[in-house]
């Protein structure tokens, strides 16, 4: 650790001493040329670019000058910029930009051409613009666009125009914007649904009404015709995101009037609301949608409610049904085997089982170390290679792209730095990866360190993804606590990734990711009597703050990493609410997998994976993930009731 202070020390210095005062104004203006393209002020742009003709990143300065102004920008002065800065992360955004314009204009032929150089290719919106210049050539897209449409939140006018399309074309249905109009209602696009059921010539302030007002839309009835009962079902949805009980009162009432399918379709959006809810009678409402065609989100909450009622015969049935780039997860792969190993009446996978188990089992994350430990493997620490060498280091410090990157984490500017590095990563070696990595922690850039290491798979090094920096500090508070370690470092792995002045959207500080009011609240309790807001960018604070919060939260779990971990992310009271759904000790992947939030969800596989990865680590011997994570009981329940219940047990 005190070599890394060292190494940044001299890069800080080294930096300050180049940049010098005007090195620093020169930073300052660009701060506000950045925030004047972000407000899409052109000429406050144009303003502070002229301040920074010999600035040391001019292509981000012609990027920004140029960004507010590319409606009406000519092309040939677009293709100057991409010419004269070819091969650089910022070409990539602006032809990102600049597809989007031209999609926009219907400017098909540059489009076309322009499309197969957009290197990264992730913009839904993009993809949206390319399926349609296809379908308007008489391309058969249908397929593909389906594959796409899928959250109608992120929709925008390129994909809403591509429905319109296939539409118009013959190539989407009417089964097609009814499916649309259902996932509206699900993702809350009041816009979408809107236009939908404009294509279905039916009533527009119906379906605003259904999306924003659910409870005027239901009183007014089913109506007529397939338009206005789907428009209904859409209402039925969103009044359960409110309340369940008055959106199956409604819907008992409705149904004499609803075909035996507009029911299923009915049952569905609600059971997906109730899901949610954890609330015990999800279950039948999935059975009462049986016939329903699922969105990607039904089906896997059908899955997830069938794994906490130990319904196996459901799981492998909906994952079964599930399109081919949703069941090939890592998720569905293991919860499939485990189904067909529970109808097996079987301990110990075999066949179809096992082979889907191999299939996930190499891979570093929690449902890969779960199905290694079903086939007999506990979670360990591969043997590094090679260490890396400084000849193989030196090459990064004068590559451009990590030294665009690592001006701009000094400038705190992480998303522009982060581009920028993973921009250098592309085409590298996995030995290359290794040595970036060692780059970044010379550099003191640990979740860099971290994320770069993480993309090997065959030469790795586990102490570069799963770093102890600040052990001095973090041995003796844990210790002094009697608090696992290994646990800690794997929550700041998933807060932070140890990035020293992380700040949340929500205020939260530091390495532990405190919130000023946990925090006051915790120095309360432990009695540190000077503490201030600002004391929560100090490492020493910052740990000692957040490992007594995991502490009092673990306590009150009664000793539950899994359940002490998802009530850091959403709050002890969620957690709370969570448990009360339990009758009876649950399985602690299954609670896991069944946790509402997506966020917390993600959150808790990743921290009991990463504490997995540390335990092997510190201890120097196999870890299981399954002892672990155990099983998670309702509140009062007694140690002896757990081990006589047999859910999940094998």
């Amino acid at each position: 650790m005190d070599r890394q202070r060292s190494l940044l020390a001299l890069t800080l210095t080294a930096h300050a001493d180049d940049i010098g005062d005007d090195g620093r104004r020169a930073d300052d203006a660009f701060l506000l040329l950045r925030d004047a393209v972000r407000q899409d002020d052109a000429a406050k742009a144009d303003f502070y670019a002229n301040r920074l003709a010999s600035y040391s990143i001019p292509s981000y300065v012609d990027y920004y000058r140029l960004k507010p102004r590319l409606k009406d920008a000519g092309n040939a002065e677009i293709r100057d910029f991409l010419k004269r800065y070819e091969g650089q992360a910022i070409v990539d955004r602006l032809r990102n930009d600049w597809l989007l314009e031209l999609g926009r204009k219907r400017d098909w032929a540059t489009f076309d051409e322009q499309l197969p150089l957009f290197v990264l290719n992730d913009d839904v919106q993009v993809k949206c613009y390319a399926l349609q210049s296809r379908a308007l050539k008489g391309h058969k897209v249908a397929s593909d666009a389906r594959e796409v449409l899928t959250a109608p939140n992120g929709y925008g006018e390129p994909c809403a125009g591509l429905i319109a399309t296939l539409y118009a074309a013959g190539q989407f249905n009417t089964d097609d914007l009814y499916v649309q109009l259902r996932l509206s209602g699900e993702y809350n696009a009041t816009g979408q649904a809107r236009r939908i059921v404009a294509l279905l010539n039916g009533n527009e302030k119906r379906a605003v009404q259904a999306v924003d007002l659910p409870a005027i839309a239901l009183t007014k009835g089913v109506g007529s015709g397939r338009t206005e009962h789907e428009i209904f079902i859409v209402a039925l949805g969103r009044m359960a995101k409110t309340s369940v009980k008055l959106a199956t009162i409604a819907l008992h009432r409705a149904a004499p009037k609803l075909s035996a399918l507009e029911q299923q379709e009915a049952w569905a959006a609600i059971a997906l609301q109730s899901s949610y809810t954890l609330a015990p009678e999800t279950g039948d409402y999935w059975h009462k949608s049986q016939g329903a065609a699922l969105s990607i989100d039904q089906q896997q909450w059908k899955t997830r409610i069938a794994l906490r009622n130990g319904d196996w015969k459901t799981v492998r049935q909906t994952i079964r049904a599930m399109p081919a780039s949703l069941r090939s997860e890592p998720v569905w792969v293991y919860w499939l085997a485990r189904a067909q190993m529970a109808e097996n009446g079987s301990s110990q996978p075999s066949g179809e089982a096992a082979q889907l188990l191999r299939g996930i089992a190499e891979l570093p994350s929690f449902y890969g170390q779960l199905a290694g430990e079903e086939l007999g493997k506990l979670v360990t620490i591969p043997l590094p290679g090679l260490p890396i060498s400084q000849a193989e280091v030196a090459p990064f410090a004068s590559n451009p792209n990590f030294q665009r990157a690592l001006k701009f984490f000094s400038m705190r500017l992480r998303f522009e730095g982060t581009r920028e590095w993973n921009w250098g990563l592309r085409g590298l070696s996995e030995r290359e990866h290794l040595a970036a990595a060692e780059f970044a922690r010379q550099n003191n850039i640990l979740d860099r360190m971290v994320n770069t290491s993480d993309r090997t798979r065959l030469q790795v090094d586990y102490t570069q993804r799963f770093p102890a920096p600040h052990n001095d500090i973090m041995h003796p508070t844990t210790q002094t606590l009697g608090l696992d370690k290994a646990w800690v470092y794997g929550l700041i792995r998933q807060e932070s990734r140890f990035i020293m002045d992380a700040q949340s959207h929500v205020g939260a500080s530091g390495l532990m990711q405190v919130m000023p009011s946990t925090g006051r609240w915790v120095a309360k309790k432990i009695g540190l009597t000077d503490f201030a807001q600002e004391m929560l960018s100090d490492v020493r604070t910052n740990i000692l703050l957040g490992a007594n919060y995991m502490n009092m939260v673990l306590g009150n779990m009664d000793g539950s990493q899994v359940l002490a971990t998802a009530a850091y992310n959403a709050g002890p009271g969620r957690l709370r609410s969570w448990r009360s759904t339990l009758s009876k000790p649950m399985e602690g992947a299954v609670f896991i997998e069944s946790i509402p939030f997506f966020e917390t969800r993600v959150y808790v596989k990743n921290v009991m994976s990463n504490t997995a990865y540390y335990a092997a680590l510190f201890e120097g011997r196999p870890q299981s993930l399954k002892l672990r994570l155990g099983n998670v009981a309702p509140k009062g329940y007694s140690e002896q009731e757990q081990q006589e219940s047999s859910f999940g047990a094998r």
